[in-house]
Formats: structure tokens, sequence, C-alpha cells
């Protein structure tokens, strides 16, 4: 596999096509560069969704916000190419989801200790953003060793599920939040996907084998109920058999999803770099940041200017603050602000 590989723009390709400049769209179909058309879409979205029941505008006098902020909505057309009659559908379904594992109360509660614990399974973010102010995570499934995947393993299936759950809140109730409050270059348009970096090295094919259920499960429920929050995904350190494991996993993410997929051999530096500046980039990729999947975020001075350490635990950030998340009424009152 030649150093830098990046999928084929076609949908119906399956072959990568080189490549050594990455350079992501970030602002299409986004809120302050819409064309008239999807500003339309998102009025006529809107509108279905209201008379559904399923969103509750700013003018409701019994809600002084709207119920769904407008780079949630767009998430969600975006998804469907625009089409507010599909991107209704979706919606609705995920609004069906998250009522049947009251997502809400599951996240509001949810101990602090276990969830920490359960970063360590899934993409961490490292703390930094790539220079469109994007939050960075990276992915190194060689570090799920086996006495993790054991730990895992021995977890129950529902409370797994209810894992990924939290921690696709965290992201988007907390981290997108957080970068869309940051100076950045998009701005005023606000930070509505992560960058990935998934890192292949020391991947054996039956690790991957063992725990293609496990990653299957995060990403068919991304893909259902959290669309459209994943912007650059890189493969790097990828080995020999990787075009057997593209096989296996291409099913899993829509044809939107799959266009945003760069396939990079071991130097995945240079063309990391052409959308991640060094000093935010860990080292293992080419950059200058000390950090490695076991660590904690390394937060930038901007972050830090704004929410000093980072939070444990589940937290939303809100109208500039870090808070915990509103709880169910008959939970335990706890003060919202976060010292």
């Amino acid at each position: 596999m030649s150093a830098f590989l990046s999928l084929a723009s076609s949908p119906s390709s399956d072959q990568p096509a080189k490549g050594s400049t990455i350079t992501p769209d970030v602002t299409s179909g986004h809120l302050t560069h819409l064309t008239h058309d999807q500003q339309a879409a998102l009025s006529s979205f809107k509108d279905i969704l209201a008379k559904a029941r399923l969103y509750s505008p700013p003018s409701d006098p019994d809600r002084p916000r709207p119920s769904h902020d407008e780079p949630t909505l767009l998430r969600f057309l975006r998804a469907r190419r625009f089409d507010p009659h599909k991107a209704s559908k979706q919606f609705a379904d995920a609004e069906a989801w998250r009522a049947k594992h009251n997502v809400e109360a599951l996240y509001a509660t949810f101990p602090v200790d276990e969830f920490e614990t359960s970063r360590r399974f899934y993409p961490r973010w490292t703390g930094r953003r790539d220079k469109n102010g994007l939050p960075l995570y990276v992915y190194r499934i060689g570090s799920l060793t086996t006495p993790l995947q054991k730990e895992l393993n021995a977890v129950p299936p529902e409370r797994r599920y209810q894992r990924i759950i939290a921690l696709y809140e965290l992201m988007t109730c907390f981290t997108l939040r957080l970068c869309s409050h940051l100076p950045r270059r998009v701005e005023p348009t606000p930070i509505s996907s992560v960058t990935t970096i998934i890192d292949f090295a020391d991947v054996s094919l039956p690790l991957l084998w063992s725990l293609r259920s496990h990653l299957q499960e995060a990403s068919t429920l991304a893909t259902a109920n959290y669309p459209e929050t994943l912007s650059t995904i890189v493969v790097v350190n990828t080995p020999s058999f990787f075009p057997t494991v593209w096989g296996w996993i291409k099913p899993w993410f829509d044809e939107g999803t799959r266009r945003k997929v760069h396939v990079l051999g071991k130097d995945s530096g240079p063309a990391l770099r052409t959308f991640i500046d060094p000093r935010d980039l860990p080292k293992p990729y080419g950059g200058e940041l000390e950090w490695s999947f076991e660590d904690e975020p390394a937060l930038d001075d901007a972050i830090r200017e704004v929410i000093g350490e980072m939070p444990k635990g589940p937290v939303v950030f809100e109208d500039g603050q870090v808070v915990r998340p509103s709880r169910p009424a008959d939970a335990p009152h706890e003060n919202g602000e976060v010292a």
C-alpha cells in the first residue's frame, strides 16, 4: 500500500486513490454557508418537525430557546442531502431511540468513575483542535490489549451500549459546544463534527476480528443517531491486510462518511500537517504534542482559559460554562456548576 492513500470520491469506487494533502470541507451545508435552497430546506425541516411536535421553536412561550439548535438540525439535513422529509424520518427515529434509552437521564446520572473508565475503549479527545477548530480525536486500536478486551467483554451488552451513548453525549453536549465557543478559522460557523485519527499500529487480524462487534456497535449507533459528527477520518499505520479489513467495515458507514475517510501508510505526518498544526498533532503521527492514547486531554491554552482543567464525568458546555447535565426530578439534586 502506498504511503498516501485516500478513498476515491466516487461513491461506487472501492479502490483507494493516491493523494498527499487533505483539505477538509467543513463549511458546505453549515450555518453561514447555506445556499438559498439549503436555507429553504432548513425552514421546511423545522416546520415538519414542529407539526410533528418534535421541535419547538424559540418563539414558543413555554420555551425561551429552541428545543434543538440549528447545528444539530443541520447534521440531520446533511446526512440526507438536504431532503427535509428524509431528514425528518431519521430525526424522528433518533428521537424515538433517545426516548427508548432515556438518554438525558442516562447521561445525567452516569457514575463518574465508570464514565472515566469507559473512555479507554473508544476514540479519545486529545484536548487539541485541527486548523479549522474541530476537536481532534485519536483511536489507537492496538491499545485494546487482551486484558482490556476481557474487561470490556465482562460488561453486560446493554451497559456497554449505554457507555457508548454517554460518550457520544459528552462529544455533542460538551466538546463540540466548547469548540464552537472558541476562536476558530471558520468563525462564526459552529463546530458540529470532529476530526479522527484511527491508528492501526500493532494491530493483528485476530485482534480486529475479536473487536468487530465492539467496533460495529459504536459505528451503527453513531450513524443512525449522531449523524454527521464525523468530519475527516484518517486511518494511519495501515497493515498489509487493511484492504480485507476495509471490506468488513465499509458497510458500517453511510456513503457520505465513506467519502471522508483517508487511508495513509506509515509516514502519515506530511498529510496530517496539512490540516493539523504540528503543535496540536501528537508525536506518534508526525507532530510535536507529547500525548498518547492512554493520556488525559492535553488542553490547549485557549481551552484552559475557558474551563481550566478537563472536568470528570458527564458534563455539558452551556452559556460559556461547564455545568452538570440536568438530572431527573426523582434523582438527587446536584448544583449545576462545576467548580
